[in-house]
């Protein structure tokens, strides 16, 4: 199973409050206190203090997932509050289950549930293995984005351009009723991702609805990975840099991407509905239109750390965020840090909304419980747990327009 991360700020299945995540976890070194950054499987820096034996990646996935790795249910905001629940508690019971010869998955998820952390989640090692793929921005399944509705029903949110599921005519809105025979109505999106997943050349089943008529479609899985980053210019010398979320690799392509754009232009840096993914790779992103100084700062358990941007970023051209209700956790920490930092002009509407800090631990059947130990605040000391990240300009459909419109008045085109 791959290494846990030591901790997690994720956002989770909305049916307990919310949907799915962002994990930090670090690799001991000077980088906390210098901006710099200890390479490690991607790891971030932070305090040794907080850090377990078993290191992992440092990352923040939002609530939408692919229906081959991780998935919940997409909102525009996220209800704050969240309790806690007791590390030792939780591994008791799942320890005391596995004893019984029963599913110590199960008792921890029972004991997170009546702890009223909202933010807690119990996966099992295939679960979590899907996540690490899906970190490195590649998977096994079907090419599709599951999400739960309001009625506790299951929703394909959008799928891959080119890979099965769009091929076999599947999209955006069709309810996902059953998989390989069996009802997903109810289920966590986790458990509906589980389903899906499989060996490539596999066939899978699903049975959909779609505008009240019944649809099923045998649909292969395949090896899909997706493009995180992507680059074009629009008129007026303005590069846009989409992120649709933090993956591996990432943020030195957003880097790459400052370097080689046009010289006296502007950015778009296009945040909207990026889910998030490692926050190693947010910070790096970040960095790119910062001069080092900080980007966050975290608690655990009331200890305070702090996350710094490295050295050497563009800070002279114009910059402009596009942000919405799809962006989450490692997004919200890039946009909250670039605000506050006077770096860009937020444009679009409220992000999100998911600031707590979780932490895992490997339970007794292999199984991982992360628990929220505590919470993440912008350089300002604004916490968008809840409430997300409000605009500075609001704007919807016309967003980009706007963006643009903003640009043109601090200098950049004709």
């Amino acid at each position: 199973m791959p290494a846990l991360p030591a901790l997690c700020l994720r956002p989770r299945d909305l049916r307990r409050g919310a949907a799915l995540t962002l994990a930090f976890c670090a690799a001991v070194g000077a980088g906390a206190c210098t901006g710099s950054w200890v390479p490690g499987r991607g790891d971030g820096a932070a305090s040794s203090s907080v850090l377990s034996a078993r290191t992992g990646p440092l990352t923040g996935q939002g609530s939408r997932g692919t229906a081959s790795g991780r998935g919940g249910e997409g909102a525009s905001g996220a209800p704050a509050g969240a309790g806690t629940a007791d590390r030792d508690a939780v591994a008791r019971a799942a320890a005391e289950a596995a004893a019984e010869g029963k599913s110590g998955k199960e008792a921890a998820e029972d004991v997170v549930s009546r702890s009223g952390d909202r933010w807690g989640m119990v996966y099992d090692q295939s679960e979590y293995e899907a996540f690490s793929e899906e970190l490195d921005g590649r998977w096994t399944g079907v090419g599709l984005w599951a999400v739960r509705t309001r009625d506790d029903r299951i929703a394909i949110d959008r799928v891959q351009p080119g890979g099965p599921a769009d091929r076999a005519g599947l999209r955006a809105g069709d309810r996902l009723l059953r998989i390989d025979g069996q009802g997903v109505t109810g289920l966590r999106v986790a458990q509906v991702v589980a389903l899906l997943r499989g060996a490539a050349g596999t066939p899978v089943v699903l049975e959909l609805a779609r505008d009240g008529a019944g649809l099923t479609e045998t649909v292969r899985r395949e090896e899909l990975r997706t493009e995180p980053v992507s680059v074009r210019e629009i008129p007026g010398g303005i590069t846009v840099i989409k992120v649709a979320s933090f993956t591996r690799g990432s943020g030195e392509r957003v880097r790459a991407a400052v370097r080689a754009a046009p010289p006296g232009g502007g950015f778009m840096l296009d945040l909207r509905g990026n889910t998030g993914g490692l926050v190693t790779e947010a910070v790096t992103a970040a960095s790119a239109f910062l001069d080092g100084g900080l980007v966050a700062t975290y608690d655990v358990r009331g200890d305070q750390h702090a996350l710094y941007a490295a050295p050497g970023g563009d800070t002279a051209r114009p910059l402009v965020a596009l942000i919405d209700g799809g962006t989450m956790s490692a997004a919200e920490l890039v946009t909250g840090a670039l605000q506050d930092r006077g770096r860009a002009v937020a444009v679009g509407t409220r992000t999100f909304g998911k600031g707590s800090v979780q932490m895992p631990t490997e339970l007794a059947d292999g199984s991982v419980a992360e628990l929220t130990v505590g919470t993440y605040r912008t350089p300002g000391g604004r916490s968008p747990d809840g409430g997300g990240i409000a605009p500075d300009l609001t704007a919807a459909d016309g967003a980009e327009d706007r963006a643009r419109r903003v640009l043109s008045g601090l200098g950049v085109g004709p």
